[in-house]
């Protein structure tokens, strides 16, 4: 099984994902938006089995501003790692964070919130799909 290493800002956390991600893609919600002080945030999706914190355990800070989304941050220089969402059973693990992962867009998510319009080809989802629990609606490019 293929094991992607990353770390924080810093280094002081570092993680390991196993196997290939779920999903990726990018999210343009609010929150999402302001967590990273970013117009959009590039997500890779994988089952929590499959995310481990290798180093820096201690140093892992969470925020939990909504019950679907545990933010989770490196406590010595603030850098995001992840955030679990327990509805959707998954973990999201920043893009930037593992750099050796071959980042392959499929979705972008919550793009009635978009401040960064993209022309990519890529499905454009109103909210989330179905089968995690939105509309499945999408939205012209």
């Amino acid at each position: 099984m293929t094991i992607h290493k990353g770390k924080c800002f810093c280094g002081a956390v570092e993680i390991e994902v196993l196997g290939p991600p779920e999903a990726m893609g990018y999210c343009h919600c609010s929150s999402c938006r302001e967590w990273s002080a970013a117009p959009v945030n590039a997500f890779t999706l994988w089952q929590p089995q499959n995310v481990r914190v290798t180093k820096g355990a201690e140093l892992l800070g969470k925020f939990m501003k909504a019950e679907t989304s545990n933010r989770q941050f490196c406590k010595r220089c603030g850098g995001h790692l992840m955030t679990e969402h327990p509805p959707l059973g998954l973990v999201d693990v920043y893009a930037a964070s593992i750099p050796a992962l071959k980042f392959s867009p499929g979705v972008h998510v919550n793009y009635a919130e978009t401040v960064l319009p993209m022309k990519d080809g890529l499905p454009k989802l109103r909210d989330f799909p179905a089968e995690l629990g939105g509309s499945g609606v999408a939205v012209p490019e």
